[in-house]
């Protein structure tokens, strides 16, 4: 796939995009926090559901090399634990960029790192594989802007192994968030 078939977000060549390719085509197969993903998928009339990886993905350039797309479309999920109410605060960034806490925290207040116990108590989901949807308790979610750069994303659907695509748009409409200046200044 060419660089301009990448940045418009194209799936030609994506094995991803082939069901014949996910070895856990079925469902109920999945990790409960798959299944749990893909519900809100479903409930939410997304009309792509997760797929399987063949290799875990935890990081950006894992799943961007995994799809065969470039690192910005990857859509990562990073968590923060807001100090004054020890709410997740969850910041979904392009994967080519890096967020910018102090720029978070004049929309949610003072921030603090998560840990892993407390991503996997506030989310539900262990770090690697935290969707921007379907939280243990819901989170306050900002959206990066420079994903809007591209047609197509992908996001963690709640395991290492698994992602969904969407369009930056239906992540607005999915989570209720809405796209903020949240990242540093683009290399």
């Amino acid at each position: 796939m060419g660089a301009a078939d990448k940045a418009a977000g194209s799936s030609a060549g994506n094995s991803a995009d082939n069901p014949a390719d996910n070895p856990a085509d079925n469902v109920a197969d999945w990790p409960e926090s798959v299944q749990r993903v893909a519900a809100a998928l479903a409930a939410g009339g997304h009309p792509h559901g997760p797929h399987w990886l063949a290799v875990a993905a935890r990081t950006s350039q894992q799943a961007a090399d995994a799809l065969g797309v470039q690192v910005g479309q990857i859509a990562k999920s990073v968590i923060f634990r807001r100090v004054s109410d020890d709410a997740a605060v969850l910041v979904v960034t392009s994967g080519d960029r890096r967020v910018d806490e102090a720029k978070v925290a004049a929309h949610t207040g003072a921030l603090a790192r998560a840990d892993a116990a407390f991503v996997k108590a506030s989310t539900g989901f262990a770090i690697g594989g935290v969707a921007p949807l379907a939280h243990a308790t819901p989170a306050v979610t900002l959206i990066d802007r420079e994903l809007f750069r591209f047609e197509r994303i992908w996001a963690a659907a709640g395991h290492p192994n698994a992602v969904f695509p969407l369009a930056p748009g239906d992540l607005q409409r999915l989570t209720g968030a809405l796209a903020q200046d949240v990242t540093a200044s683009a290399p």
